[in-house]
């Protein structure tokens, strides 16, 4: 299947496991190009290139805009060397994000678990009693 030119969009959201929906939007968004035939939208392999980076950066959590700015960077003809430093330099930053996050949410994880074995503890003195 994705090899052939084009694809419709049923077969898109088969492929990718997205909503039609998701892929009007990246379409409104001008993330997406499709070719249209009628109310019929035909994705090319550019296309699909395009929406897997799209999935892969709102994985990572990068924004749509910043999204769109790599996209934009891409030089079919040439040398791609600001679309990957930009892309470094997100991935980077996003990066020292999650760490950031995850080590705060293993602190609250720490603290719940101290609060709910003192919990737990409170319990069994009161049946004990």
């Amino acid at each position: 299947m994705m090899t052939q030119e084009t694809m419709t969009i049923r077969e898109m959201c088969d492929a990718y496991d997205v909503t039609p929906r998701t892929l009007r939007f990246y379409e409104a968004k001008e993330l997406l190009f499709p070719i249209r035939l009628g109310t019929r939208r035909l994705f090319t392999k550019a296309d699909r290139a395009r929406l897997t980076l799209i999935l892969r950066g709102k994985r990572f959590g990068f924004s749509l805009e910043d999204i769109r700015q790599l996209l934009g960077m891409y030089d079919r003809n040439g040398s791609n060397e600001g679309q990957l430093r930009k892309t470094l330099e997100l991935g980077q930053t996003r990066l020292a994000q999650m760490e950031q996050q995850r080590y705060e949410l293993d602190v609250a994880i720490a603290e719940l678990k101290e609060q709910l074995a003192l919990t737990a503890d409170m319990l069994k003195g009161r049946n004990a009693a």
